[in-house]
């Protein structure tokens, strides 16, 4: 029997009007200001509420098999949350491929009006088996009726598509006018009484061992809390060049590389990569390194984008960054280049 993808459908509230604990636990700080929400904790709800939402597919012709996540595609936050209004989440699989899954969750506010606060794409992987054992299984696809689920399946292959042609320009040389805006930003150093802010200058890290109660799929970390761990130190970061208040505006495609396993001694580093205007750019990079010390790999890569804000929640221009080596042009090329994207696409305004 095919399962079409409103059959897919997967919905989580978060109460709270209701429960006083759960909106203290979400609040930045225990003060009536706007943009309260705990972004980093959202992150790690949204991880869940994809894997549920996979899951309940994929364990209908595989009860025992898990699902893990893959990578997540941009994040746009259209408007702040109200923490006085329910958040819901509302995931649907978009698309199903030979084991992969795109879930798509919308992220809103009901009320008068609604409040769309973002929509989100994740990429999960139906997997069988624990630890080095497991293998990915081959999934039925779905049965697209309607219009609209077959505009959805074929966003959800654009969407694989775009990144696979994001990542190839990736090693494409500056074009001139990319070679122009950096070398005027080496040459601004140059210049007698140079007080810029270094990229060099602007990062944080943090280390932190697994232990069980962050195991998620059975011998392996929750992605989610590494997402979360990992927005905290960048909104952290951020905080070195925003004069007023950074707040989350989006979030760049995350990977997942490697998972992370219990014992694993992890490395967070952070750095701000660019700068534009009222928008800042921090790339966040997770480092495991096994119990015994013989693996050392990169879980995780993530860039976020943050706008300074002032208390009205208007945008305020943030300091220009200046990348000092090939290593910093690079990072700060990418992340322009993925801003500009985002802009091109009226998804970042």
């Amino acid at each position: 029997m095919m399962i079409k993808p409103v059959d897919t459908s997967f919905t989580k509230v978060l109460s709270l009007t209701s429960d006083e604990s759960l909106r203290r636990r979400f609040m930045v700080l225990d003060e009536p200001i706007q943009a309260n929400m705990r972004f980093g904790l959202l992150l790690e709800v949204l991880d869940k509420v994809a894997e549920e939402a996979a899951l309940n597919y994929v364990n209908r012709f595989y009860p025992d098999a898990r699902v893990v996540t893959a990578a997540i595609d941009n994040i746009v936050v259209r408007h702040v949350t109200d923490m006085s209004r329910d958040v819901h989440f509302k995931a649907r699989i978009n698309h199903v491929g030979r084991s992969s899954l795109e879930i798509g969750i919308r992220v809103e506010q009901p009320g008068g009006p609604v409040r769309h606060i973002a929509s989100c794409y994740f990429t999960m992987v139906a997997r069988s088996g624990v630890g080095e054992g497991a293998t990915s299984v081959a999934l039925p696809g779905l049965e697209y009726t309607e219009e609209i689920e077959k505009q959805r399946a074929d966003k959800a292959l654009q969407r694989r598509a775009d990144y696979k042609q994001q990542q190839a320009l990736l090693h494409e040389p500056p074009s001139r006018e990319e070679f122009e805006m950096l070398t005027s930003l080496h040459t601004a150093q140059d210049e007698p009484g140079f007080n810029g802010l270094l990229a060099s200058k602007l990062t944080a890290d943090a280390w932190e061992r697994m232990y069980p109660e962050q195991e998620n799929v059975p011998q392996k970390i929750f992605g989610g809390y590494l997402i979360r761990r990992a927005y905290e130190l960048a909104s952290i970061c951020s905080e070195q060049v925003a004069p007023n208040r950074p707040i989350p505006a989006a979030v760049n495609r995350i990977n997942f590389f490697h998972p992370v396993r219990m014992g694993d001694k992890l490395h967070y580093t952070a750095r701000v990569v660019y700068t534009n205007g009222s928008l800042i750019c921090v790339e966040a990079n997770i480092e495991r390194i096994s119990r015994d010390r013989t693996t050392k790999a990169m879980s995780n890569s993530c860039l976020f984008t943050f706008v300074n804000v002032d208390e009205e929640l208007q945008r305020q221009p943030v300091p220009q960054v200046y990348p000092t080596n090939y290593g910093e042009d690079a990072r700060y090329l990418a992340a322009h280049r993925s801003c500009q994207g985002l802009i091109k696409n009226r998804q970042l305004v």
